[in-house]
Parts: C-alpha cells; sequence; structure tokens
C-alpha cells in the first residue's frame, strides 16, 4: 500500500512525479463542479464553459497542487522546488487571465471570483496569516462552492437561490471528502506503529475468529469510500452536460 495516495502509482521519476502531483481523480472531481454550476443557468455558452474549466484546472488543478507540494513536499516528488515555483505562479496567472478576458468579453461579475480565487489559492496551499485560511471550511468553500459558482457567473452574468443550494451541496460534497482523505492520509502517512486485535461476534457456525488489526482495514473502506465518491460527482457532471447538448 502507498504511502501517499490510493491513487499512487509504482516506480520513480518524472512521469510518476507528475502524475501523483496532478492527483488526477481528485482533479476531475472538483473540475467537475465547474459544468454542474454551469449547468444550472437559462443558457449554455459552451465557449464560456471550456474556458471556465480551463481556467480552474491551471489554477487548481496545476497551481494549488505545486504550492501544497512546496509546502513540506507531502507527496514524496523529486520535481526541484524552482520548478514548482514557477509551475504555480505560471498556471495561477493563466488562470486569472482567462478570468479577466472572460470579465471584459462576458460579464464584470466575474471579477470578484478572479480576486478571490487569486488570493485563496496562495493563502490556502501556502497557509498564510498563521494557517487561518487552511481549513476544512476554506476547503469545502474554495474547492467545492466557488467553482460552482464562478461557473454559473460565467454563463447567467448573475446569482440564484438555485445556485446557492447546489453550491451548498458542492461544499458538503467536499468536506465530506476532505474528512475522509484525512483519515487515509493519517493512517498511510504518519502512523508507523499499529498494535491490536479484533474479534467477530461468537456463533455456532463459524466459531468467533480473532484477527490482527492491520492498516488496510483502517484505510481500504476510506480509500474505496472516496473512488465511489470520485466518480459519483463525475459522472454527475457528464450527465448535466449531456443534458444541455
Amino acid at each position: 500500500m502507498s504511502e501517499v495516495a490510493w491513487y499512487d502509482v509504482r516506480g520513480q521519476g518524472w512521469p510518476r512525479d507528475i502524475l501523483i502531483l496532478l492527483h488526477p481523480p481528485y482533479t476531475l472531481w472538483h473540475l467537475s463542479y465547474v459544468p454542474i454550476g454551469a449547468a444550472l443557468a437559462p443558457q449554455m455558452d459552451w465557449r464560456a464553459l471550456g474556458w471556465t474549466v480551463l481556467a480552474f484546472f491551471l489554477a487548481m488543478g496545476i497551481g494549488a497542487h505545486c504550492l501544497d507540494e512546496l509546502n513540506g513536499r507531502p507527496l514524496k516528488t523529486r520535481v526541484p522546488g524552482s520548478v514548482l515555483r514557477w509551475a504555480a505562479v505560471a498556471s495561477v496567472a493563466g488562470a486569472i487571465a482567462i478570468g479577466v478576458g472572460i470579465g471584459l468579453e462576458e460579464t464584470i461579475w466575474v471579477i470578484p471570483s478572479i480576486v478571490f480565487g487569486g488570493f485563496i489559492v496562495f493563502a490556502y496551499n501556502l497557509e498564510w496569516f498563521g494557517g487561518r485560511f487552511h481549513s476544512d471550511l476554506w476547503f469545502g468553500i474554495a474547492w467545492g462552492g466557488f467553482p460552482a459558482v464562478t461557473a454559473y457567473i460565467a454563463q447567467a452574468h448573475g446569482l440564484s437561490w438555485d445556485l446557492a443550494v447546489v453550491a451548498l451541496a458542492c461544499v458538503l460534497l467536499s468536506l465530506a471528502q476532505r474528512a475522509l482523505s484525512t483519515q487515509s492520509r493519517f493512517w498511510r502517512r504518519r502512523v508507523t506503529l499499529l498494535d491490536g486485535r479484533y474479534s467477530t461476534a461468537a456463533k455456532p457456525i463459524p466459531a468467533a475468529v480473532v484477527r490482527e488489526i492491520t492498516q488496510g482495514d483502517i484505510v481500504r473502506p476510506v480509500d474505496a469510500a472516496l473512488k465511489f465518491m470520485t466518480w459519483a460527482v463525475v459522472s454527475l457532471a457528464v450527465g448535466l452536460v449531456i443534458m444541455r447538448i
């Protein structure tokens, strides 16, 4: 079992480092909030949707994850710090440029989203202000509700009550992911010794069984839940996009 994540791959070198750095399942999960939010708009602007997805991939899929790896090397990659810094700055700058373009061409109401996104990607991942923004709640807001809200604004040029409810659902889903992934990371990365046994209830057939508790007994159900939730959110996003075609 990998010490990093359930989606880690065997081997070393640049291919593995780049793949694990992008967190493919979680990046797909959080990018899915973009079409989920956009699908609520009365009219679908496919060009704006494409640019919004690209902006969040740059800022969140690349920028945020590079900044996170700079802050303590949790993924144990060998990517030089200078490469991570330049990749983070370039990708976030690209996302901001896309946002400004949408603001000039579509609606100025995306400008507050650009300002917030440009701030939170650094404040969260680099734990600015003593880590005040590096919390479960801010993760849910920034990585859950924020993509959905921004995508809707880019489409509808405003806000709505149905968006508020869906954004709340995205926040809650992200909080659930955070709770599960925190548990998985703890048992994978920090626990070095596990000592204990468990016994099943005694029955005539079969008899009670006593087994040693293993790390896998604790981590596997958590990872399974994360896998199912990842593909559930992605499937929902794909379904909503197909519905709007």
